[in-house]
């Protein structure tokens, strides 16, 4: 057996079922061992932003590792951003990079770089594999540390490895349990609740799951705590019937009015409240520098156990969600508010939301707590151009479930090419395009760092002059488009697209002023 085939059997042994690949030459062994041993599902992605974004959603919504496969250091470098969004995410990965023969690297041909070196900031898990035996061995090992760090290992395959004769099939290694929160952080917790000064509990990952959020629920409604998820995050549960969670405000004055008299902040799964960025002489922090911290659980807790011990610490019932009323289809001229609304009117039950628009963010965000369960996920890293990669993994991952994403212009433009892999694949994906020819949230930022607009500042900031075609560009994919110009015709177009097999492109026309 040659090393390759090896690779993949000891991956599919593993439970790793799906590839996400754009490969190359040194690869080729890989790609053709593949048809050799079934179990693993194979897409392609034109680009290696789109295989890395969509290894990040078939995480989020399977538990477990797709593997990705990439050409060479530099493919792995066209892929490092969304894989840096998947780090914040806290996902397991096992990236397959290709790279020169062992004899053949020290000549320095082309594609030879420190491969390693660019996987490091990454990943969890890094090796290159120099001996065909071992191969197999080292891919059980890159599973098995990527699932129980809930992150990236990443292979590297020098080419005469994979074609080698000698490849044994690895064993699956045992993934431990995630580890429970001390006993003393639950009572600490507890006490600080029963004093019942304003507290907020920050919550992210697990915690953000139904039955982490109906805990959660429990807990504030007996001590009379303020429940909060993270500005940006892996993936959550909402909709009717699910407990409403807010977000800290992405924006920093926002954020730090809003949590302005929080005296004690617990964080159940998560890191401090820190805003995106700094800005001149406002805070970096959402919540008040003299809050007190306490830890729940750490990020690798079993979080939704230790919400749940702390519930029975506190003794707190059961408490159903109150019903909220469906929002209703809006008719006339487009608005963030009309728009939102009939989004949520229309979504099918158990979609999942892909949201990746921050000026329009909270519009959507707010009127689809009232739609129907769902779920969603978000550019958690701030890499833009995640949105088309995840609606394809997610597609993947959860065949039957309506996917929408709810997409920037600017940013869709990074990774467009998952069109063309939703087209192949058949995936049943509704992409809206909120259409202004202009990355809207650099105006903003702009006056918030107090600094001059002129025309070179507004030059870089708009998408103009030529504006963006996004019927061509998507039917050009195999991706059916329309344009919405009212309400009515979102509302149409919702529906169609919902009703079909495969993806379909809204383009949303909103105020370009």
């Amino acid at each position: 057996m040659i090393g390759a085939e090896s690779l993949v059997r000891t991956l599919i042994a593993s439970g790793v079922d799906a590839c996400f690949a754009n490969p190359g030459t040194s690869e080729m062994h890989f790609v053709a061992a593949l048809d050799r041993a079934s179990g693993m599902r194979s897409v392609l992605g034109l680009f290696e932003g789109v295989v890395t974004g969509a290894a990040d959603a078939y995480a989020r919504m399977t538990g477990k590792p797709a593997a990705t496969l990439m050409h060479c250091g530099p493919g792995l470098a066209n892929g490092l951003s969304l894989l840096h969004n998947a780090k914040r995410a806290r996902v397991p990965i096992v990236n397959i990079v290709g790279d020169e023969a062992t004899y053949h690297e020290p000549l320095d041909p082309p594609l030879t770089t420190d491969t390693e070196g660019l996987a490091r900031p990454v990943s969890a898990w890094v090796r290159k594999v120099k001996r065909t035996e071992v191969l197999g061995s080292e891919a059980a090992a890159a599973v098995a540390a990527a699932r129980e760090t809930s992150g990236i290992a990443t292979l590297i395959l020098p080419s005469d490895v994979s074609w080698n004769e000698g490849g044994v099939v690895g064993t699956p290694l045992p993934v431990p349990p995630r580890s429970k929160a001390p006993d003393e952080s639950i009572r600490e917790a507890a006490r600080v609740l029963r004093q019942r000064e304003e507290t907020l509990i920050l919550m992210s990952g697990a915690a953000l799951s139904e039955a982490g959020l109906m805990i959660a629920y429990r807990i504030a409604s007996a001590t009379g705590a303020r429940l909060s998820a993270q500005t940006f995050n892996t993936r959550v549960a909402r909709g009717r019937g699910r407990y409403p969670i807010q977000r800290v405000p992405y924006f920093v004055d926002e954020a730090v009015k809003e949590n302005a008299g929080v005296k004690h902040l617990i964080l159940a799964g998560t890191g401090m409240p820190v805003t995106f960025f700094a800005y001149p002489n406002k805070p970096g922090m959402a919540t008040p520098p003299d809050a007190k911290v306490h830890v729940l659980a750490r990020t690798e807790d079993d979080v939704v156990d230790a919400l749940a011990r702390l519930a029975d610490e506190l003794g707190a019932p059961d408490v159903p969600v109150a019903d909220r009323p469906a929002p209703d289809v809006r008719r006339g001229r487009i608005t963030p508010e009309g728009a939102s609304e009939t989004l949520a009117a229309l979504l099918p039950d158990s979609s999942i939301i892909i949201e990746e628009a921050i000026t329009l963010r909270n519009f959507f965000f707010n009127a689809l707590t009232n739609a129907a369960p769902h779920d969603s996920l978000e550019n958690i890293g701030g890499a833009i151009g995640a949105g088309p990669p995840l609606a394809t993994g997610a597609a993947i991952a959860a065949p039957g479930r309506r996917v929408v994403g709810v997409q920037a212009d600017g940013s869709a433009m990074y990774t467009i090419q998952a069109l063309w892999t939703q087209a192949r694949e058949n995936l049943d994906v509704t992409t809206v395009v909120l259409s202004n020819n202009k990355y809207a949230v650099l105006f903003r930022e702009l006056a918030a760092v107090g600094a001059t607009p002129g025309k070179t500042a507004n030059d870089l900031f708009e998408i103009n002059r030529p504006d963006l075609d996004w019927l061509r560009l998507s039917e050009s994919m195999g991706v059916e488009a329309a344009r919405a110009e009212t309400l009515d015709q979102f509302a149409d177009l919702l529906r169609y697209s919902f009703a079909r097999k495969g993806p379909f492109l809204i383009e949303l026309v909103i105020d370009r002023g």
